[in-house]
């Protein structure tokens, strides 16, 4: 093994890790080929990860985290009108669930592996998400945009993030190559603003 001269991060290692899960999937990848593909010893990738365990749920989170810093820009918009911002949110999410599945359809069913194994990780992810929603949710309501049936607009972002599950939820891939797809997200999200909109 040619031993590389570049300096290993654990970006270096989740990159290398993510290309060895591609190739041998979740059942057959050890830290090994990851280091043999970094041409480094195993040892050197376990002072960065501690077990494999600890690699894959980093490789996890770096995965679902990949669209979540686009999503959190497009929460934080306040030069929309929050029913277009909403929109765009749940879109953009979306589409890149629609992305990660269609791009890469190997490694999207070795990730849905990790997302089982790695429930806390996904805890955080959805976590992450239902407080962006909650913050667009929180600015319709404070311009008068938006009216909720409950006193947490945290819990109407929970019902937003629950009632689109079809189009972001992995268990639902299969479904996303459907021509009628598109139709039906808008016609769920066209019904979900509807609801917010206050009269």
């Amino acid at each position: 093994m040619a031993m590389s001269t570049e300096p290993l991060t654990a970006e270096r290692i989740l990159v290398a890790t993510e290309e060895v899960l591609r190739r041998h999937g979740p059942a057959k990848a050890t830290v090994v080929d990851v280091a043999r593909q970094l041409g480094v010893s195993h040892g050197s990738v376990y002072r960065h990860f501690r077990t494999k365990a600890a690699l894959r749920e980093a490789v996890t989170e770096r995965w679902l985290n990949r669209s979540t810093d686009l999503l959190r820009g497009i929460a934080a918009r306040q030069d929309l009108e929050s029913g277009v911002v909403l929109r765009l949110w749940l879109s953009e999410l979306f589409q890149a669930k629609m992305h990660k599945a269609g791009d890469d359809p190997e490694l999207f069913q070795t990730y849905e592996v990790l997302l089982r194994e790695n429930s806390s990780v996904v805890e955080e992810h959805i976590a992450e998400l239902v407080g962006q929603l909650t913050t667009i949710i929180q600015f319709g309501l404070e311009r008068g945009e938006f009216t909720v049936p409950y006193e947490s607009p945290a819990v109407s972002a929970r019902a937003v993030f629950d009632a689109t599950g079809r189009f972001h939820d992995p268990v639902y891939a299969a479904e996303w190559s459907r021509r009628s797809i598109v139709d039906d997200f808008g016609a769920v999200v066209d019904l979900l603003l509807q609801g917010l909109r206050k009269r």
